[in-house]
């Protein structure tokens, strides 16, 4: 006879955990229908962060700058003095050819002396320095024995120097590797949020700076009440002002491209004046103007309190630079720079 037994019913508590369960589910699922998708950055907002990259890359391009100006006068001088101890290790093989030659002559006239014979197959310097060695050579050999002491010690000062120079090279090509990576990552970074933005958006973006490069172009031939170029800061001037247009690529020193010290120090070149690589080096160069209002056209101007932005004044409030990466050696309005104007030099 078959038993009928009654389903066994579920645990107060299981049927409270299935409750809540499902409970939470419809609260998160009711959640994700309301919750509103992430707002895409407008055009403003992308147009400020990438700008703040730029500083930030140009920042990081001035101490690449710095760098790579200390590697190349490193090597020169490495250079330099790799060929003084080749010169001077000729000069000892000399003086000591012309102490052998002493040597054999006095050996084929009688016997070498002893002291000689010594210092041939060893350092002079310990027997230089006793009295007792000196008083059995000849005045000409002592003198020649000077003349390599003299010699061997200047090449071991030099030697050491450019063995030191070395270190400071490879520790500085580290550097530049590390600017170099600092630079590219920052503008990688403005690159990936300029490509968020529509080609619609991007057109607006350069229609708004093309309208301020004409402002700007407008109020430098005007002129106004700025002083005009003369001279060396005239020829500078002239010699930026065709550059118009010029890319701006980071570490340029031209003639195709520039940063903004490589634009203002090869400007100058031009004029037959060499003036330091990197901004904040040409900040220290020449006579130092406080106020705007004394600006001549040709003068150096400084942004940033860290000096990493400079320029050429252009008068009536307007700089001749090259601004930062994506632009091209333009007139701008110094407001609009991005920094606050420091200072400016008369070189």
């Amino acid at each position: 006879m078959a038993s009928h037994r009654r389903p066994k019913q579920p645990s107060r508590t299981r049927v409270t955990v299935l409750t809540t369960a499902a409970a939470a589910a419809v609260v998160l699922s009711s959640q994700a229908a309301n919750a509103a998708p992430s707002e895409k950055p407008s055009k403003d907002e992308v147009k400020a962060k990438v700008d703040k990259l730029y500083e930030e890359a140009e920042q990081a391009t001035e101490k690449y700058n710095g760098a790579k100006e200390k590697q190349e006068k490193l090597q020169k001088e490495i250079s330099t003095i790799q060929d003084n101890v080749a010169r001077g290790q000729e000069e000892l093989n000399e003086l000591r050819d012309g102490l052998g030659s002493m040597a054999s002559a006095q050996y084929r006239s009688g016997g070498i002396d002893p002291s000689l014979q010594l210092f041939l197959s060893a350092d002079p310097d310990n027997y230089l320095d006793k009295a007792s060695t000196l008083d059995q050579l000849s005045g000409q050999q002592v003198e020649a024995l000077k003349k390599i002491q003299v010699k061997q010690r200047d090449l071991a000062q030099q030697r050491s120097e450019a063995s030191e120079k070395l270190k400071d090279l490879s520790a500085t090509r580290t550097d530049l590797g590390k600017k170099k990576k600092e630079v590219q990552g920052k503008l990688s970074s403005a690159q990936k949020l300029l490509n968020t933005l529509t080609a619609q958006e991007k057109a607006a973006l350069q229609q708004d700076e093309q309208r301020s490069n004409r402002a700007s172009e407008r109020q430098v031939l005007t002129g106004g009440k700025s002083t005009p170029a003369s001279g060396r800061a005239g020829a500078a001037f002239a010699a930026a002002q065709g550059k118009i247009g010029t890319p701006y690529v980071y570490g340029a020193t031209g003639p195709s491209s520039f940063d903004c010290s490589g634009l203002t120090s090869w400007a100058y070149a031009q004029a037959g004046v060499g003036i330091p690589r990197t901004s904040q080096a040409q900040a220290n160069y020449g006579t130092r103007i406080s106020s705007s209002s004394q600006l001549q056209v040709g003068d150096l101007v400084f942004f940033f309190s860290d000096l990493h932005h400079v320029g050429l004044y252009a008068g009536n409030g307007q700089v001749l630079h090259a601004p930062r990466t994506g632009t091209n050696v333009r007139y701008e309005s110094m407001s609009t720079i991005g920094g606050p104007f420091m200072f400016g030099v008369r070189v």
